[in-house]
């Protein structure tokens, strides 16, 4: 049995607020979540509010490549 494509697949999520905020150097670093997505569920990119660290609320978190 040949294993092809997984659908479940491992996507990192990183805040959006801090890749802003990087260019005033207000946050010491970028939060990222890793968390795991259906491919046939969401073919888009995911995008989810979690709790920054670094900006102390929540944000929006979007998928990036790894």
């Amino acid at each position: 049995m040949a294993k092809g494509k997984d659908v479940r697949v491992r996507v990192i999520l990183e805040c959006t607020g801090c890749v802003r905020n990087s260019v005033n150097k207000k946050s010491t670093g970028i939060s990222r979540y890793i968390t795991q997505k259906n491919r046939h569920n969401t073919p888009s990119r995911l995008e989810l509010r979690k709790f920054c660290t670094y900006c102390y609320k929540h944000t929006i978190h979007g998928e990036i490549k790894k």
